[in-house]
């Protein structure tokens, strides 16, 4: 066995430890049992935390060992990599559950197949830029409030977090900014002046004092303020047909990202900068560190999908959008966990990597 093939059936086995052990493995096929197969995956915010569980599939080889090629769609919001998947150019999408929402209700039968977080890992906070003082949600009253894009989680949470604080959406100016570069360049060219995103980018600019946080749902007390307890999250789903024509492909995709999250728990901070690439964490590796510290406990264990949440995630919604009628949506149509439940027992998963 080659020093790579040691490797990655090491990182395989720990990731699994928790589950079974070495001997219960099935049989594992060789490396030229079968050529990869490919899927595309749509997803905002690429190098952001909300989607660590991927990085670490990618970066550890799971996807290899579970023998399927990611190609990553990258975009600037969820809304625009949710279009990419309704035009057929994205297999799956990787992010916030509350599209499904929005997909039933519009007949589109979408489900989430695994869950990457139980919180909706983003933050609110004003800048100081100008010395301005933030001390509650009301000082948001004219604000001109930088989101990644409408209809996204940032923007859906920046108005719970308005609602909730007895502010009409209508009170502040949304000015999409994505989720990357052009957030910075937004909050200090003062085009901004408060701003909702995820992390590495929010806990960095208040680790250099650049944003007062007013709200955070990165850990599971903060979700629990605004939303009452804990919710489904970054999550990957696909229309159901393709759920039906692809089990494989889906399946195999499954298993990468439950391995990444039971490797998560245990994982240091060194073996996070090992995994992890430098451009991720290009702003400052401390703040990046720092970040995951914080959303730790974010991560979903075993990438189920739980019912209670997701009626919570649900009611959420509804009351966003004002919804007092009758509904079609039955929030148990959201999600199946046929294969995250699969991907709960080793010797089931084929893992691609050498005898």
């Amino acid at each position: 066995m080659s020093p790579d093939h040691r490797t990655r059936r090491s990182l395989l086995l720990a990731a699994m430890g928790s589950l079974t052990a070495v001997s219960s493995l099935s049989a594992i096929p060789t490396e030229s049992a079968r050529p990869l197969t490919r899927i595309k995956l749509a997803l905002a915010a690429n190098q952001s935390l909300y989607h660590l569980p991927l990085t670490v599939a990618e970066h550890l080889g799971f996807f290899r060992l579970t023998g399927i090629q990611v190609e990553w769609l990258t975009h600037e919001s969820g809304a625009q990599a949710l279009q990419s998947v309704l035009t057929g150019q994205a297999d799956v999408m990787a992010g916030a559950y509350e599209h499904l929402f929005g997909l039933h209700q519009k007949g589109q039968p979408f489900m989430s197949f695994v869950q990457m977080c139980r919180t909706p890992q983003v933050s609110l906070g004003g800048s100081t830029r100008g010395g301005k003082s933030w001390q509650s949600f009301a000082d948001l009253r004219g604000a001109r409030l930088g989101i990644s894009a409408l209809d996204s989680t940032t923007h859906w949470m920046a108005c719970q977090w308005l609602r909730r604080h007895g502010l009409s959406t209508d009170e502040v100016v949304f000015v999409e900014v994505g989720s990357s570069t052009g957030v910075l360049d937004a909050l200090r060219a003062g085009s901004i002046d408060a701003l909702c995103n995820p992390d590495p980018i929010m806990h960095w600019l208040e680790q250099k004092n650049e944003i007062r946080l007013l709200g955070e749902t990165r850990t599971l007390a903060g979700t629990r303020q605004v939303l009452g307890g804990a919710v489904p999250g970054a999550s990957l789903f696909a229309h159901a047909d393709f759920l039906q024509r692809q089990p494989e492909r889906v399946q195999a995709l499954t298993d990468a990202v439950v391995l990444a999250l039971k490797w998560l728990p245990s994982a240091g901070l060194t073996d996070i900068l090992k995994t992890v690439p430098p451009s991720h964490w290009s702003w400052d590796r401390a703040a990046y560190l720092g970040a995951f510290e914080k959303l730790r406990e974010s991560y979903a264990v075993d990438g189920l999908i739980r019912g209670p949440e997701v009626n919570r995630a649900w009611q959420a919604h509804a009351g966003l959008k004002g919804v007092t009628a009758p509904t079609r949506i039955l929030p148990d149509r959201t999600f199946t966990n046929f294969f995250a439940n699969s991907a709960q027992n080793p010797q089931r998963i084929r893992v691609r990597m050498g005898g």
